[in-house]
């Protein structure tokens, strides 16, 4: 059931349902118009292998980006989305302040 906002929790997990909906439907269009069982059983398997690595490769790519979010969950930001020092109001502004007698 998709989301109110209409994206999925999950949108790995639809480009591989995708994927095995081609991988059953190209071979079928295949042997309709006219090709051998054995040319859309060969299909079948490459746009299975497709799939596969495809898979790996998005579900390695979310990892990443999960570490790189929590690594970066800890530093701070200031209104204008700097990071660092200028985000905590430090460094030096010696034009702005005076020094006290």
């Amino acid at each position: 059931m998709p989301l109110p906002s209409g994206r999925s929790p999950d949108p790995v997990s639809d480009v591989v349902r995708w994927g095995a909906f081609s991988c059953a439907l190209v071979p079928l269009v295949l042997i309709v118009s006219g090709a051998s069982w054995i040319g859309a059983a060969g299909t079948a398997a490459g746009l299975a292998a497709v799939i596969c690595a495809c898979r790996a490769l998005l579900r390695q790519s979310e990892r990443t980006a999960a570490r790189i979010r929590v690594r970066d969950a800890g530093r701070h930001r200031d209104r204008s989305g700097r990071s660092g020092p200028t985000a905590h109001g430090g460094g030096r502004h010696s034009e702005r302040r005076t020094p006290v007698d």
